[in-house]
């Protein structure tokens, strides 16, 4: 279940309860007269099924609460309601199933913003990678891997190219295009570092590498990993599965591919520096193929299911 607070123009009040009323799914409305202070007006409070929340935010930003008012939506952890369980029966689908796609639009908007915590996040994760793969430690490859930010702006991508928002794309592709040209160039530069002070070597990087040696040999599975990657971390995201996250996340060679790049750039090894850089862009392409094409998906099988409203 959703949790919404609403603030309400008096004059839209009577409308955006009777649209909370007729919503399957919706239970426990409360409305507060004169509650609110800034923005004056009323409160709302009701709690609607996750699988008709999109469709009841939809309602309340025509009614325009989103510009004169406000909306406010937790997750409810625990619910003890006979009404919460009805309310949940009689909304279609299930929730895990549902994307609220303003939150999608929000948490991708947030993820894809070109920060300095973003900056070092991807900086940190290549260069540990850099040390993964001169090493020939799967270890570090799967740390570095975890810590990368990346899919954020991957997800955001997908998410602007099926919204049709493209300032969320541009903010999305600058933030990874950046990163990655910041990262790797830092770690060009550790990479010269660690090879003056003879922690790294040239015969390191060039020699056998049975545990890293895939990050510059790109191949069909590549693709096919970049793809069923991209599903299963745009289903997390609009399923509230994090979790599955981190695994999407040490699956797919896009760190350690920039890492190596960086690393065999620093060297002069042409060879390397164009086989990962072509194993990065195959994965990159990969997720974000993926990852719109599920979000479709799922806007599609979503919006042949029975309405959600009540009959008057």
């Amino acid at each position: 279940m959703l949790h919404l607070r609403l603030i309400t123009p008096t004059d839209t009040t009577e409308s955006a309860v009777r649209l909370i009323e007729k919503t399957v799914g919706t239970a426990h409305v409360v409305v507060l007269p004169g509650a609110a202070r800034n923005p004056a007006g009323d409160v709302v409070l009701c709690d609607v099924a996750r699988e008709a929340g999109d469709e009841l935010l939809s309602g309340l930003q025509e009614l325009g609460l989103d510009k004169s008012g406000s909306i406010a939506v937790e997750n409810i952890d625990l619910s003890l309601s006979l009404r919460a369980e009805k309310a949940e029966k009689e909304a279609p689908g299930e929730g895990a199933d549902a994307v609220l796609w303003e939150h999608m639009t929000d948490a991708t908007h947030e993820e894809s913003t070109l920060s300095v915590t973003y900056l070092m996040f991807i900086t940190l994760a290549t260069m540990i990678a850099a040390c993964g793969v001169v090493l020939d430690n799967a270890v570090l490859i799967v740390g570095a891997m975890a810590v990368g930010p990346e899919f954020g702006p991957l997800a955001g991508i997908s998410t602007s190219i099926v919204q049709r928002t493209p300032r969320l794309a541009l903010r999305s592709l600058i933030a990874l295009l950046t990163g990655f040209a910041a990262a790797m160039a830092v770690t060009v530069g550790f990479s010269l570092f660690m090879d003056a002070i003879d922690l790294f070597s040239r015969a390191q990087l060039e020699g056998d590498r049975p545990q890293t040696g895939f990050v510059y040999a790109p191949d069909p599975f590549s693709f096919i990993v970049a793809l069923l990657a991209g599903v299963a971390g745009t289903l997390s995201l609009t399923s509230a599965k994090s979790g599955a996250l981190v695994g999407v996340a040490i699956s797919v060679t896009t760190v350690p591919a920039a890492a190596n790049a960086a690393v065999a750039l620093s060297y002069g090894d042409t060879r390397q520096t164009w086989g990962s850089t072509q194993q990065l862009l195959l994965n990159l392409l990969g997720i974000v193929l993926a990852g719109t094409l599920t979000l479709l998906a799922q806007k599609w099988l979503w919006s042949r299911r029975r309405p959600l409203t009540r009959a008057a």
